[in-house]
């Protein structure tokens, strides 16, 4: 049995993490300062032997603060930290951008030095926002991005930028640092305000209104259930290898196309309302992920239909 420590504990993935490392018998010790994630996750979590929890702010947990040593006191040594406290909702993260981009570095570094204090292996939760708008297609870890340092989404992309960056430079110092690059994942458990095009498209057809395509549709976006996605951070975690991994599908939809599966679902008539496109808003994403597929024996399980209509039955019934 492992001790492993998961930031964003009570969030939508940091849910799932859990689960699935209490369901593998591991310890589980988690974290939240519940900006974007929610008390009945935790409740939820609560209610299985060898979860433990901490309401924490990351940005308070820096090297000899009394949080850092109030989680080293769950032991001495750590065996998996899995770092994923960052809001990753546009609504969210651009409410508080200086926030946002703190959370990524000091919150960052406070976990590696953590990782560092207790022995752990640590993953970094990255996300495909590092490649910005891509100018490569489909975007391989090789691609090193096409970001605008000077916008509203520039707090998150940058932020998480550096993420990687701290990660690189404590792993030149010996520290077994991974670092997985998400695409998209959707599922259960999305707050319904997220403000990502999946939730809102399913809870506009749950409510039966009229489904918000910004621009003409066109932009593509590749889009990973919570299942194949936690298969997939697990596997980068316990990997050998350092580099970091795109982890996503490799199926690729317009909006207009992720619409219609919706409404497909949904079995209603619904009608379509267009509105400007975000600034920054990358127009193709898809990633390449023969690296994980070569290196872990990784790919995506669950088409986007039967993912669709598992979100939308959930959340059907969550109202």
């Amino acid at each position: 049995m492992a001790r492993c420590l998961v930031t964003g504990a009570a969030g939508f993935l940091g849910f799932h993490l859990c689960q699935r490392l209490l369901a593998e018998d591991h310890e589980v010790i988690g974290l939240d300062n519940f900006l974007s994630g929610t008390k009945a996750n935790r409740d939820d979590l609560l209610k299985v032997s060898g979860f433990h929890f901490f309401e924490l702010d990351v940005l308070d947990c820096a090297r000899g603060s009394k949080a850092f040593e109030q989680l080293r006191g769950m032991g001495p040594s750590y065996d998996e930290i899995y770092h994923l406290a960052c809001p990753a909702s546009p609504p969210v993260y651009q409410r508080d951008p200086l926030n946002t981009l703190a959370v990524c570095y000091e919150g960052t570094r406070n976990f590696l030095d953590f990782a560092q204090a207790t022995g752990a292996r640590i993953l970094i939760a990255s996300t495909s926002e590092v490649y910005g708008d891509p100018a490569e297609h489909p975007q391989p870890e090789t691609y090193r991005g096409n970001v605008n340092t000077m916008g509203p989404r520039a707090c998150y992309d940058e932020g998480k930028r550096v993420s990687e960056t701290l990660g690189y430079l404590y792993a030149e110092r010996g520290l077994a640092v991974r670092t997985a690059r998400l695409f998209n994942t959707y599922g259960p458990r999305m707050s319904p305000g997220d403000g990502r095009v999946v939730t809102n498209f399913v809870m506009q057809a749950i409510r039966g209104e009229p489904l918000t395509i910004y621009g003409d549709g066109a932009q593509t976006r590749s889009f990973c259930f919570y299942s194949d996605t936690i298969d997939g951070l697990v596997a980068v975690a316990r990997s050998s290898s350092a580099v970091a991994f795109n982890i996503g599908s490799q199926e690729e939809y317009t909006v207009a196309e992720l619409a219609d599966i919706v409404i497909e679902v949904s079995g209603k008539t619904l009608a379509r309302v267009h509105k400007p496109m975000p600034v920054d808003d990358p127009t193709r994403r898809r990633p390449d992920t023969s690296r994980a597929l070569a290196k872990l024996g990784w790919q995506p399980k669950v088409g986007i239909r039967d993912g669709i209509r598992q979100m939308y039955e959930f959340m059907s019934r969550d109202r």
